[in-house]
């Protein structure tokens, strides 16, 4: 694929020059760069582009204390689009144009996106359904460092929006098919009203494989999965009439990239917990699938168990067998909770490090319910017991309990929603 930019002249006439306080805005302005690269990719817009980058670009210059770029990303127009959008940077010296020889609102924005010279980039719909006034609010926690993303959402209680029953209905369905397959804590993933920290883009966009609708979701499950903070800004949003966008291939397509992640999470193949430490990041959501956890856990599991049953037998004719029971139960559920912290759940540094063990304790605490019951109740079925039963019996009970030790681990002491 070949990308060809048009530039025109200094992006800095488009707003005034500022003192920076923040990093971001130091580092635009000793680079001599703008604070902010929005992005509108089209495709055939030639009815509505030239409006729409007047309007926006007289909100921008009116609005933002800091230099801006519009940047046009024309995904292979056979209009007049082109023709348009050069114009377009013609009049204006903070617009520029991008053209792509191939179709894909994905592949528009991770190309512009990867090679942006601004320290914030945002994009939004040609057709501006979004209202204008969110756009502050969007990117002002990136400028600040609060948060790694920002997005425009229109499920919230706050948000105003104008579009069709059959519009709505998809969209509440489809971001409550994310929230149950992906544990996905967003709340619209296809607004077109997204902004993201260069430094960040930088890392999650060669991981994003989808080239068209599904973009923005892959991008966002990436970013949460690798602990980053994504701002959520309630907005007021009127459907386009004239929208051209197929719902049921798209529809189609978002499903074949649900599934695509979730195997691929699954078998390892996303390195987000790579992604969070060049990031800084200590806290890491699962960026495993349940097969994989399971496959990490049960290693462990096999582990402890090993363990358990050697302080186990070296401890019983000391201090008796339910004493000795305790004591390994103790000894490995520590470790335990440990090793799966870090390698099952991908979870690192001090921050909640008490509460996890804590928590484990009291899953400890069940396990040693079970066993100790099972010890219990074979030792009044048969007396004298023989040792031999004892560890059957109590190799039976410590997979019951580790089943079960997966189920509140995953569920709760380490569900990344907590």
């Amino acid at each position: 694929m070949t990308n060809t930019l048009i530039e025109s002249g200094a992006t800095t006439d488009c707003a005034p020059s500022t003192c920076a306080r923040s990093s971001v805005l130091a580092d635009a302005a000793r680079r001599g760069v703008p604070v902010i690269d929005v992005v509108v990719p089209v495709y055939n817009e030639q009815a509505v582009l030239s409006g729409s980058v007047h309007r926006l670009h007289r909100y921008l210059a009116d609005t933002l204390p800091f230099p801006f770029r519009i940047t046009i990303a024309d995904n292979a127009s056979t209009d007049a689009t082109p023709d348009i959008a050069a114009r377009l940077a013609d009049e204006f010296d903070c617009v520029r144009v991008a053209c792509l020889e191939q179709k894909g609102r994905g592949r528009a924005l991770n190309a512009v996106w990867s090679s942006s010279d601004a320290p914030v980039l945002a994009y939004m719909d040609v057709d501006l359904s979004t209202d204008l006034a969110a756009l502050a609010p969007l990117v002002a926690p990136l400028i600040s460092g609060h948060s790694d993303l920002a997005i425009g959402t229109r499920l919230a209680r706050t948000s105003r929006v104008v579009r069709g029953p059959k519009r709505e209905v998809i969209s509440r369905c489809y971001n409550m098919i994310l929230k149950t397959t992906m544990s996905a804590k967003f709340s619209d993933a296809q607004c077109g009203f997204k902004a993201i920290r260069a430094d960040v883009a930088q890392r999650l966009l060669p991981l994003i494989t989808d080239t068209g609708w599904f973009f923005d979701t892959e991008l966002l499950v990436l970013a949460e999965r690798s602990g980053l903070r994504i701002h959520e800004v309630p907005v007021d949003w009127v459907d386009d009439p004239d929208s051209r966008v197929d719902i049921v291939a798209t529809a189609s397509a978002d499903l074949k990239g649900i599934a695509r992640m979730r195997k691929d999470f699954a078998l390892g193949r996303i390195p987000v917990d790579a992604v969070a430490a060049q990031l800084g990041n200590n806290r890491v959501a699962p960026s495993r699938g349940i097969a994989h956890q399971l496959a990490l856990f049960g290693a462990i599991g096999v582990a402890s168990t090993l363990a358990y049953l050697a302080i186990f037998s070296t401890l019983t004719a000391t201090v008796g067998s339910q004493a000795a029971n305790f004591l390994a139960l103790l000894i490995t559920a520590i470790a335990n909770t440990a090793a799966n912290r870090r390698f099952t759940f991908g979870i690192r540094g001090q921050a909640g490090r008490a509460r996890h063990h804590g928590e484990g304790l009291l899953v400890f605490g069940i396990a040693l319910a079970i066993t100790s019951g099972s010890l219990a109740s074979v030792h009044s079925l048969v007396n004298p017991t023989p040792h031999w039963l004892e560890l059957g019996v109590l190799v039976t009970a410590n997979l019951a309990a580790t089943v079960l030790r997966f189920v509140l681990l995953r569920t709760w002491v380490f569900h990344p929603s907590r």
